[in-house]
Formats: C-alpha cells, structure tokens, sequence
C-alpha cells in the first residue's frame, strides 16, 4: 500500500473547508475539533456507563461473517455497564456498531453541537461506535454514500482511507460494501494480494477530540489502539447521481446479496470472494501493462 498523511489542520473556516475538501471531495483531519462543544467533558465512556449501563447491546468482534447467518448478527450481548468494564480492563476485539444515539440514548444529542461546516447533515441518525484495544473494523464504505465527520474519543485510532477509484486494487467483494475478509491491513501480504501494492491512500491516527472528514464512498479500516469509541455525523446524498447511487445500493445491491447469501450460504460467500481476486488481478495486469507502456 501508498500511504501519506492526510492534511492537519487546528482550525477551519466552512469557506475553507468547502472550497479545499468538501468540493474536491478530499479527507481532512481536523485536531480537537470536539472541544468546541459545551458538553465536550462528558464525551467519555464513564458518561455512557452511567447512562446506559442498563441496556443490553449487540457486539461483534474481529472473525469473518458466519455465512449461515445473517452479516448483521451479532456474535453476543452483554449490558452496556458489563462491556465497558471488560474492554477498560483487559484487551478485546468486541465491538458495538452503529449505536443510534436518537433512538437509544437520546440525552445525549445535547451533549454536541453540529460543526457549521456547510454541509446539511441527516440529524436522524447519529450513530456511535465503541471498540476494544484489539478491535479492528473490516474495510468498507458505507452504503449510504453520504459525507461523514467522524469523531473520536477515549482511547487512539489507526484509520486507513482510500478513494472509491481505488477499489479494483483493495480486493472489493462483489454485490458488497467490503473488500475479501483475509486481508490483513497492519501487515498486509503481498504474496497472497499483489494489487494491494498499488493501493494509494492515507493513514491517520486519532486521538480523543479529533474529527476525520471521510468523503462519500471512501474506503476505511478502523483499528482500536485503545479502548475507546466515536460518534459519527453524516450528510445526506449532495448530488441527484450520488443519490440514485444511493438507493441501488440500498435497495438493489444489499437485498440481492441477502437473498443470495440466504439461498447458497457458503457458497455464495466463496464465489464472491473468487471474484474479488479476478477483478483485482486484472486491474493489477492492466496497470502493469500501462506502466510497461509507459
């Protein structure tokens, strides 16, 4: 993989930020951007333990998808109060996914302000994201293709991104938001995934308090450096041809897969992740033989 550091900033005007990432559609890390909130002293995992300690919650840990199971099943439940103390205190690869903050703890919507950025954010789903220090979240883009402000709190990140032009080199599972499940992205093999070589992208490392713009359809791979969690903010769809792209997404590509995942199981899974490698392949045979042209 090509990795570079993305751009740094401390502070950013909306006619900057507009004009030299949001247009361009190009990530920037924004430093401590959360302490600007009010409430910026309760963004820590002893606020969430106090407030919803109770509630029982989904969690998933590193393995790939069983495919005789549904790819949003968790693996096991635990109360909120229960996981927090396990990953505070040893480490863990468990982790709870998208945790609607306006449907599960909505005392919490006052505990942030949206960054007037110049982009309309969807208010309806604010969503955390929890993981422990062993914690890794497969690459993928997510499915709604809307532009996030990602946050982070507690412990650090490792967060790879690439733009969605670099799928044919990340090994992009078909009828899919992912790449092939045995990619290993902290030490990656090039024997097994030559094309990944090839891969241009950028490596960031969070801390509590930053913010990452992550533009509509760019690939991520989040690993948990430390216990810890993030609350993301997503806008809706800013064009009519992302929206479109949005909606076969959502209703044609991920039900098709459902349906077929359903029928064959592991058969499907296996014929999908045949595919990524041909089409990873040829891309690589393609770009050689270009740069050999060249």
């Amino acid at each position: 993989m090509l990795l570079s550091n993305v751009d740094t900033v401390e502070n950013i005007s909306k006619e900057d930020f507009l004009n030299r990432y949001f247009r361009p559609q190009k990530p920037v890390l924004i430093k401590g951007l959360a302490k600007s909130w009010d409430a910026y002293d309760k963004w820590n995992l002893e606020y969430i333990f106090e407030q919803a300690g109770d509630q029982v919650v989904g969690l998933y840990d590193n393995k790939p998808a069983d495919p005789n199971k549904a790819t949003d099943e968790p693996v096991t439940t635990m109360k909120m109060r229960d996981y927090i103390r396990l990953i505070k205190s040893q480490p863990s690869d468990l982790r709870i996914f998208f945790y609607i903050i306006t449907d599960k703890l909505p005392a919490l919507l006052k505990n942030f302000s949206y960054p007037d950025l110049g982009f309309k954010y969807f208010k309806r789903i604010p969503t955390l994201f929890f993981g422990g220090s062993e914690a890794r979240v497969l690459m993928h883009y997510d499915v709604d293709l809307g532009d996030l402000l990602h946050f982070q709190f507690e412990g650090k990140k490792r967060v790879l991104l690439f733009a969605p032009e670099q799928a044919p080199y990340l090994y992009k599972v078909p009828l899919s938001v992912h790449t092939v499940y045995n990619v290993d992205y902290e030490n990656p093999d090039y024997r097994l995934f030559p094309a990944l070589q090839h891969a241009e992208g950028y490596e960031i490392f969070m801390e509590h308090g930053d913010a990452l713009f992550m533009p509509s359809g760019y690939w991520h791979f989040n690993r948990y450096l430390e216990a810890g969690f993030s609350v993301t903010l997503r806008s809706f769809p800013s064009s009519p041809k992302r929206l479109l792209k949005m909606l076969k997404e959502v209703f044609v590509i991920r039900y098709t897969d459902k349906i077929m995942r359903k029928l064959l199981k592991g058969k499907w899974v296996t014929y999908k992740q045949q595919s990524a490698f041909k089409k990873s392949e040829t891309a690589l045979k393609k770009k050689l033989q270009n740069g050999s042209n060249g």
